[in-house]
């Protein structure tokens, strides 16, 4: 599945897309109340512009950064939400991510021109990525809210034709393959996370080497964990959750543990500074970030049916171990939890060292309820 070389601006063409960003401008728009026709006379611009941005056609990364940062401004005095422009920069983030991707196709795009090498991602630029595959809102635009009348059929989500969706997991593939130097880490490894969404044989198949590869190999370090790590997180994400209980056994020692809340606290958002590299989550000191946030999101995330169960349980023990000021004073935060782990008792999804965890989480319970 490798490839030639390319570059952002190589001789392939440009396959630009704006679908992300696009779909966040309407959203915008529909919850301040404006159909595309009043949103353009509100700009002063043909209707035209309107629908080429919403659509993808005509990329909002192509304005220049002074009318991009107006235009968010002009939206918000319209009635969209305040958090509008930070939504917009972040789905600039992933149309570059995938127009990256289309672009290049099977060829390969040098480290320091790619999005996907420039820092570790969050969640919500990874969701923003991940939205036209799998056509879930992320909750992150949850307040936005159409106040405009419905006008017929229209897609739930911003969306990428078959050639397009080919092309940029093709591109992922070329990465995962010979991004196996040194300064290529970050690059591969979000590369092969995001292949978990692709739901080819030949893909599935591959990410199953990969974990025979990175998964077996003993855990010398933050790298070769986070390899690991996304290998065996692309295969649950691909329907194969197997791999990640072998994981989460083999990462129970202190090391693996503190740099899997070191992940966590940055993917969340609890860690305010961006990370260039992996080397973060090796640090000790953790102090820098709460974990309430991080609570919250893996407790809602302890379903019976979750392909990450296995690490979102883990991830929650430990986190409770090295916080348990987290129950104390947080009832709601409690009684969420208790229920979840009444329903994971009762049904058949939990492995024995799940059980064990229940059982450890159930009695940091008893202990903050004293």
């Amino acid at each position: 599945m490798g490839g030639g070389s390319a570059t952002l601006t190589g001789s392939q063409g440009s396959h630009s897309t704006g679908v992300v960003s696009g779909y966040v401008l309407k959203l915008a728009r529909q919850t301040a109340g404006l159909t595309q026709e009043r949103f353009a006379e509100h700009l002063a611009m043909d209707v035209s512009t309107i629908q080429g941005w919403e659509s993808g056609r005509r990329p909002l990364a192509a304005m220049n950064a002074g009318d991009f940062v107006r235009l968010c401004a002009r939206v918000r005095r319209l009635g969209a939400p305040a958090t509008t422009g930070r939504h917009l920069r972040t789905a600039l983030e992933a149309d570059l991510v995938l127009s990256t991707g289309i672009t290049a196709s099977s060829g390969w795009v040098d480290p320091d021109l790619h999005p996907l090498a420039a820092s570790v991602h969050r969640k919500t630029l990874t969701n923003l990525i991940t939205w036209p595959f799998t056509g879930h809102l992320p909750p992150e635009l949850g307040m936005f809210t159409s106040n405009v009348p419905r006008r017929g059929p229209v897609p739930p989500g911003p969306t990428l034709g078959a050639e397009a969706r080919i092309r940029f997991f093709d591109h992922l593939m070329t990465v995962a393959e010979r991004g196996v130097h040194q300064g290529e880490a970050l690059l591969r490894r979000q590369a092969v996370y995001l292949l978990g969404f692709d739901h080819r044989d030949q893909v599935t198949a591959w990410l199953r080497q990969e974990w025979q590869s990175a998964g077996r190999r003993p855990v010398a370090d933050v790298t070769s964990l986070l390899e690991a790590r996304s290998a065996s997180v692309a295969l649950a994400s691909a329907g194969d959750p197997s791999h990640l209980h072998d994981f989460v056994a083999r990462t129970t020692d202190s090391r693996a543990e503190l740099a899997n809340l070191n992940y966590w606290a940055h993917w969340i958002g609890e860690l305010g500074d961006d990370q260039t590299d992996d080397a973060f989550m090796a640090d000790g000191d953790t102090k820098a970030w709460s974990g309430v946030r991080l609570f919250e999101h893996l407790v809602n995330r302890l379903a019976p049916t979750s392909p990450h169960l296995p690490l979102n349980l883990q991830t929650v023990h430990t986190l409770v171990a090295s916080r348990p000021a987290l129950l104390a004073g947080q009832s709601a935060a409690r009684g969420a939890l208790a229920e979840a782990l009444d329903i994971l008792t009762s049904g058949e999804a939990l492995t024995r060292a799940g059980r064990d965890q229940v059982a450890g989480l159930h009695y940091a319970l008893r202990l903050a309820d004293r």
